[in-house]
């Protein structure tokens, strides 16, 4: 088949996923940017009140927007530093030729093969078992800034191996003669790692750095397992969750519910889209 059969059926082939897509998501995503300027218990009585869903959120009627923004970039900060500098160190140790590698290599990615919730609640009896033997009480009543770290802990833990992977099959691919010219030169250890290593895995520095970035940001499983709901742990997923579902005293719960999934988008999507631009810049510069 050629090259202009292939451009005449494309249609054909193309449409049941773009007619599912547009179904599934486009749809969808423009109605609920609708309803975050509408008042509304179900999307049949939704009646249009303008900025006042947005105006709420950061107004007395909702002071709990912010917090869990500035908490959730906090935490989505410091889990990509230690994801990241972690699991690239493990993957530079574990490309040495050293008895066991492949063994090592799998322990540290099976975390990542349990799901969210699984996680969450297995590290609670943890986290919950060890606070009771040690302070007299389960690990939910030790405080916000406890739970944050608890989080902080359990992220890196799942999170570390899968990136450990991707940073591995990086550093696989730089060339041996790069390396052993490299030596030759006389260049040192720390040298060859900074000058050579780092900037020649920048392309998996660039995948890494977005798939912990929209993983940490968007957080809901383990932060529901691990805490629960609450205002001085939530992250913004559980806040948005929270403002939808539970606030049913609040006529306008569900419109700034919407409010905040619309912002959270844009601020995900924009901090993501910077992230990609950055890093691709500095692979185009090496």
């Amino acid at each position: 088949m050629n090259t202009k059969s292939y451009k005449r059926y494309f249609p054909l082939f193309v449409l049941p996923t773009l007619i599912g897509f547009t179904l599934a998501f486009i749809i969808p995503f423009i109605m609920g940017i609708y309803l975050s300027f509408c008042k509304f218990k179900t999307v049949k009585d939704a009646k249009w009140v303008g900025l006042t869903n947005y105006i709420n959120i950061f107004t007395a009627k909702d002071s709990t927007f912010v917090d869990t923004l500035l908490r959730t970039t906090k935490f989505t900060i410091i889990g990509v530093i230690v994801i990241n500098v972690g699991a690239f160190l493990l993957a530079y140790f574990l490309t040495k030729k050293v008895p066991g590698t492949n063994i090592f290599r799998t322990i540290f990615f099976m975390p990542n093969l349990i799901g969210g919730i699984v996680l969450g609640y297995i590290w609670k009896e943890i986290l919950d078992t060890f606070c009771q033997k040690f302070f007299g009480h389960v690990f939910g009543y030790s405080g916000a800034n406890y739970g944050f770290w608890g989080l902080i802990v359990v992220m890196c833990w799942q999170l570390m191996g899968y990136m450990m992977i991707i940073y591995i099959a990086g550093i696989q691919n730089i060339p041996e003669d790069v390396m052993e010219a490299a030596k030759i030169d006389g260049a040192t250890p720390l040298q060859i790692l900074t000058k050579i290593t780092i900037p020649l895995v920048m392309p998996s520095i660039t995948i890494c750095m977005f798939l912990s970035i929209s993983n940490l940001f968007k957080l809901y499983d383990q932060n529901y397992a691990l805490l629960g709901f609450s205002s001085k742990t939530n992250l913004v997923a559980m806040d948005i969750f929270d403002t939808f579902y539970n606030h049913t005293t609040n006529d306008y719960a569900e419109g700034m519910g919407q409010a905040k999934a619309v912002i959270f988008f844009i601020l995900v999507a924009l901090i993501t889209f910077i992230q990609l631009r950055a890093t691709r810049q500095k692979e185009v510069e090496q």
